[in-house]
């Protein structure tokens, strides 16, 4: 009986062809769902559904002829979709889109919904015909992947939060550290200096001055951690800006011309004290034996990159080494040794014709650690 039914309702819309349309044998005998409404009639009404149709809402032929198809819709069809549908009616336009439907038990399906206008030769709109598929598993697919997109979004934005507040707290102990020692250096620099006053003896004087250099110098390498953002990377050609400007005003030799060729170059902030320490000895040995009494010259301090190293260049242009001096083995030249061999560095002592260059080779990073280049 249904059966018959749908083949007398196709006949029944008398588009060119009749009954032997094949538009219309087609639409009696697909297993998709399809329906036809009349845009003639109040309210655009059903005016054909296939069988396919009604398997796919559960209704029965005579409760959707001449109704409109928004009796398909519920309280969870997006109201958007819905509008998108008018204005493709009221424009005669095709359109495809995926819209929340109900069948008439009240489950909820999501339908594949394809309308198009079929309109003659001399533009007269006379139907609508539409197809629905059950798309439901494939929709709920791509919620799925979608909700677990969004929870994978939430917990990477959640667990960046913690990172970020772990790595401010850890900054911030690691700054405050960084200040208490540097505020403890500065102590004992001021203690140095009050001895260094009471000394006699010329010897023990130039001795405790350059203790005091040397622990001047870890104070500005902890000042510099302390107002750096990278608490794990330590900028040698900021320090040697500093602390070269400050040996040079402190000696107190208004004759000497400072020429710095700084390239930016960082290392791991483990490598900041001796680092801090070669370099503090090196500039102030230059100080005091280039230029004796109030000879004047030029100092010259080059810092710069070089592939996995990267190299320390200083030169005067004063009187030179003495013959004693290159070959002697005083604790300032036996720390610089010291010191290159803690860094792995090579180190060279040549004459600058005039003057002493010395010169610095250093690994980037530590043994193991990961090359920043």
């Amino acid at each position: 009986m249904e059966r018959d039914d749908a083949w007398h309702l196709t006949s029944d819309l008398r588009v060119e062809g009749g009954k032997g349309d094949p538009f219309a044998a087609a639409i009696r005998a697909t297993r998709m769902a399809m329906i036809v409404t009349n845009p003639r009639l109040d309210d655009n009404p059903i005016v054909f559904v296939n069988d396919a149709f009604l398997r796919l809402s559960g209704y029965e032929r005579s409760e959707i002829m001449g109704q409109n198809c928004r009796f398909l819709q519920g309280q969870d069809t997006d109201p958007n979709a819905i509008g998108q549908i008018r204005a493709a009616v009221d424009a005669r336009r095709d359109i495809a889109i995926d819209i929340l439907n109900y069948r008439k038990d009240g489950s909820p399906f999501w339908n594949a919904l394809y309308m198009s206008p079929v309109i003659t030769e001399g533009g007269d709109l006379h139907f609508f015909f539409a197809s629905q598929l059950d798309v439901t598993d494939r929709v709920d697919a791509q919620m799925r992947t979608q909700n677990e997109k969004e929870h994978f979004e939430r917990e990477v934005a959640r667990r960046t939060r913690e990172l970020s507040d772990a790595l401010a707290a850890k900054t911030m102990l690691v700054h405050e550290v960084d200040h208490r020692v540097k505020n403890n250096l500065q102590m004992v620099a001021s203690l140095l200096t009050m001895q260094t006053r009471s000394i006699t003896d010329p010897t023990a004087r130039d001795a405790m001055k350059s203790m005091l250099t040397r622990v001047e110098a870890l104070g500005t390498v902890h000042k510099r951690l302390y107002q750096s953002r990278d608490v794990e990377r330590f900028d040698v050609a900021e320090f040697t800006r500093e602390l070269a400007t400050d040996l040079v005003r402190g000696s107190g030799h208004a004759g000497i011309t400072l020429h710095l060729d700084l390239e930016p170059v960082e290392v791991p902030v483990e490598k900041a004290p001796p680092v801090a320490l070669m370099m503090n000895e090196l500039i102030t040995n230059a100080l005091k034996h280039a230029f004796p009494g109030d000879r004047p010259g030029r100092l010259s301090i080059r810092v710069h990159p070089d592939g996995r190293f990267f190299g320390i260049r200083i030169v005067d242009d004063g009187i030179g080494m003495p013959p004693d001096v290159v070959g002697a083995r005083s604790f300032g030249k036996r720390l610089v040794e010291s010191l290159a061999r803690q860094l792995n560095a090579s180190l060279t002592w040549q004459p600058g014709h005039p003057g002493t260059l010395i010169e610095i080779r250093l690994p980037r990073e530590t043994p193991g650690a990961k090359d920043s280049t």
